[in-house]
Order: C-alpha cells, then structure tokens, then sequence
C-alpha cells in the first residue's frame, strides 16, 4: 500500500510520495520490494494516488527491480487499503494467498513463516500483530480470532464479541497481512472502504487470523521523528 498522502510526513510529502521518503539512503518502497523479492516474490502490485508518476519513473529507472510490477492507479479517488486492495485483485493470482504491505512500515517479519501460518490454519485473512503501545487495538479470542476492536483514548468498540468473562487479548496492526483472494466474493463492499472494517465485519462468520508478530525490526516510519529511529535500527541491525 503506496497510494496515501502520507500526512504524518509532512512536509517532506509536499513535495513527493511516502513511498520515496528515504531511510538510510534508501526509498521506503525500494526497502519493501527488496525485502519482498528476498522472500521469493516475483509478482507485486504498487497502489499509486500521491504524486503517482514520480512512483512509476521510480520503478521504471530500476526496470522494476527485475520482476513483474502492475501498477493499481488511484489517482482519481484514493480508495483506502479495502477499496484499493479490491481495485488491485485484477492483477492477483486469484488462487494463491496475496501478501498485503504497508509502504511506511520496516520490518523483517518472516514473510513466509506468515503464509505459512496462514495457509495451515486455512483462514480467510491472517493479520501481523504486535505487543506495543497504540490507541487502537485489535481484539482476539483466546483462539486468535479476531472479535473486536477498541480505542483507548475515545472508548469507542466495533464489533465486539468477547462475552463477558471470557479472556481476549489486545494487539496493534503491524502493517502486514495474507489474505485468501476468496475474501473479494464474501465481502459485499465495493469503493472506498478501510480493510480493518471489512476484516471486522467477516471475522463474524470467517477465519480472520491474528498471528503474533515478534521480529526483531519492525519501526511505522508515518512521522518525521521516526525517519531517524528507523535509520537507527536498521545500522543496529547491519542492514543500512
């Protein structure tokens, strides 16, 4: 996901895309298409809305680092991750799980180990969880399934179904997720939705998997402030 404002990052995305925001002397998409290609991708769609043509002249002057990138263009209505992963399936292998990842996130969660997971426990969707502060948490039964979501600082819930008694657990998004191409016939959504929303929604009578996330490196890059953290991390880690 590359096609956002990219607002947190003002004001260096006056001027460019998130997606070109640089760590370590690297674009934030060359970073994921890297990693994604080290995890054996040969195959990948970039949603472009925010300065769309300075995306595609990136990737056509690293002749689209050596493997088949489709282009999902939303320049006439930024659709958000639902309606933007929905706009990108024609480019999918409709029977194959897809990998869905946020540009402004670094990480070096198994990306296979997460396919894995999924495709063993043949869930509809399995979303990249973390134990770290946030406002907004996802909600999973004992069974990781997912059965609500809350926000902290309003006390809003969303389609919560852990009675009372029962023991859930609260984790935060990581920014990555695997789903069944499966999910475009069940989900009656269409135009600008959030994926969390619809996740929520068939998590009612569908497998919507929470898999616990504890790599070493993860780090939102969404904030100027954390440019130079994620910089940090990655020298920490000898990547840069």
């Amino acid at each position: 996901f590359s096609a956002g404002y990219g607002s947190r990052l003002k004001p260096l995305t006056d001027s460019m895309p998130k997606a070109l925001v640089e760590v370590g002397n690297k674009p934030l998409i060359q970073w994921n298409i890297e990693k994604l290609i080290r995890e054996g991708c040969t195959n990948l769609v970039v949603n472009v809305h925010h300065f769309p043509d300075m995306i595609i002249d990136f990737l056509q002057r690293n002749d689209n680092f050596g493997i088949t990138i489709h282009v999902s263009d939303e320049r006439e209505q930024l659709l958000d991750t639902g309606g933007g992963l929905w706009k990108a399936a024609v480019f999918f292998n409709l029977h194959e799980p897809v990998v869905c990842h946020n540009v402004d996130i670094l990480s070096n969660l198994s990306l296979n180990e997460l396919i894995r997971f999924h495709r063993q426990n043949k869930a509809l969707a399995t979303v990249a969880v973390r134990n770290r502060p946030t406002q907004r948490y996802l909600v999973f039964d004992q069974n990781m399934q997912l059965s609500g979501w809350i926000n902290h600082q309003s006390g809003e819930t969303r389609s919560w179904r852990i009675a009372e008694g029962q023991p859930y657990s609260e984790m935060a998004f990581s920014g990555i997720h695997v789903i069944n191409p499966e999910i475009f016939r069940l989900s009656g959504r269409e135009g600008k939705f959030s994926i969390i929303d619809s996740y929520l929604e068939l998590s009612a009578n569908y497998k919507i998997l929470g898999y616990p996330d504890t790599s070493a490196i993860w780090q939102d890059v969404g904030k100027p402030s954390q440019l130079a953290q994620a910089g940090d991390l990655l020298e920490q880690m000898g990547m840069k």
